[in-house]
């Protein structure tokens, strides 16, 4: 079984999301001094990049409700001489003052909130006035399984519903900013386009939840099945979801 860990590891080397991390990490322009949180840390790649910006003068801070996702990001700063830290906390009850940060990252979050007007205004609150935020989320309207019967794929991509509140967050972000008071300073996107591996174990949980509500039948899973590996052996398939990063500098 895979574990958590290594579903976010595997994300993590996935060519879209370096890429679109990286345009973030430009736009915002996080460097020598400064306060910045992430959101939903994971293993915390993101913090120890933040760390490195900020210096022995700034902050950088991971945030993750998992106990043991804040464990193993400590370690992992621990092992590399990092002075990233990492607490368990809420979203939507960030765990600092009024006005602590200059920047505030959060990515693959929202797709899992059920109130996310309440985390932006959260986020809004520990950020000084000027300061930014970066959003970044999937749109998993815009999932593409190829090939495969697109009958069978469209009752597939009805499950997403049951598995994120918010499925389409991505598309989401500018608006969630703008409401809470952001003014818009840029917008990005990248495909997330998996490799035969990593999509399939990204896509498990959908088809065991199909399977389990007979949102498809075995046999049609094992028709799809058939498809995607005949697609494979022959190097015509694609596995994609489109990601959205939004920058917002919260107004005074």
């Amino acid at each position: 079984m895979t574990s958590l860990v290594d579903i976010l590891d595997l994300q993590a080397a996935i060519p879209g999301i370096q890429r679109l991390r990286r345009w973030g990490h430009e736009v915002s322009a996080v460097g020598s001094g400064d306060r910045a949180l992430d959101i939903g840390a994971g293993t915390g790649t993101e913090v120890l990049e933040l760390a490195d910006r900020v210096g022995p003068d700034g902050e950088a801070v991971g945030i993750d409700p998992n106990p043991a996702m804040v464990n193993i990001a400590n370690s992992r700063a621990a092992a590399t001489g990092s002075r990233a830290r990492f607490v368990r906390g809420d979203t939507y009850h960030l765990p600092f003052p009024d006005g602590f940060f200059d920047a505030v990252r959060c990515e693959r979050v929202y797709q899992h909130l059920d109130h996310p007007a309440t985390a932006t205004a959260e986020i809004r609150r520990v950020l000084r006035p000027g300061g930014r935020t970066l959003l970044i989320d999937s749109d998993w309207a815009t999932a593409i399984v190829h090939p495969g019967d697109p009958g069978t794929i469209a009752r597939l991509a009805t499950v997403l519903h049951t598995l994120s509140p918010n499925l389409y967050a991505g598309r989401l972000l500018r608006g969630q900013l703008t409401a809470a008071g952001f003014s818009i300073a840029s917008v990005g996107s990248e495909a997330m386009i998996c490799d035969p591996r990593t999509a399939r174990i990204l896509f498990a949980p959908v088809i065991d939840r199909a399977l389990a509500d007979g949102v498809i039948t075995e046999d049609e899973w094992t028709a799809l099945l058939s498809e995607l590996k005949t697609g494979i052996t022959r190097g015509d398939y694609h596995f994609s979801v489109t990601m959205f990063a939004v920058l917002g500098h919260r107004m005074p």
